[in-house]
């Protein structure tokens, strides 16, 4: 591979780092060739991007970043793999635990990172998977804000059967 082409992988790399608010690096050394395409095809079918990098690239792709990347650069021994999420970030850590229901141990979590944040190690993919998206969030704020104001109408609605029933039972007396 000449210089050019390694220049211009680490500038499509970072462009694509730049252009993403959620990644994951993966472990994938001891994974065979069909796993590493079964993994990669499950994620493109929920609409994520699979792809392995030498670790020197992934270094100086993150080097270009804004936001301080250091402890990522730390996880990056072997065979490195990023998972490319433009929607969410849990998605990648539950396609992860998924593939891993499926009887493989990798690939293994190396470091995430998302929203400016960074995750580093194994033992976060469980938090990460069960981070909630945006659009779930604005989902619960939507349901807990109709809630009083279904409650309000209901009362409203029944009270108002009692009232018209009171009233027609008192013009009934007089």
């Amino acid at each position: 591979m000449t210089r050019e082409e390694k220049e211009i992988i680490v500038k499509d790399l970072s462009e694509k780092l730049a252009n993403t608010n959620y990644f994951y690096i993966t472990d994938a050394s001891t994974m065979t060739v069909a796993s590493i395409n079964q993994f990669r095809r499950m994620a493109y079918d929920r609409g994520l991007e699979y792809k392995v990098y030498k670790n020197t690239f992934i270094k100086k792709a993150l080097d270009t970043l804004e936001a301080d990347t250091t402890d990522l650069e730390g996880v990056l021994k072997g065979s490195s793999g990023i998972v490319f999420s433009a929607e969410s970030g849990n998605a990648p850590g539950k396609l992860l635990k998924d593939f891993r229901k499926k009887g493989s141990t990798l690939p293994l979590l190396k470091g995430a990172y998302i929203d400016g944040g960074i995750y580093v190690g194994e033992n976060q993919l469980d938090a990460l998977a069960s981070i909630k998206s945006k659009n779930e969030l604005i989902g619960d704020i939507i349901g807990l804000l109709q809630s009083p104001a279904k409650n309000v109408v209901s009362a409203l609605q029944s009270s108002g059967g009692k009232l018209a029933g009171i009233l027609k039972t008192l013009s009934e007396k007089e």
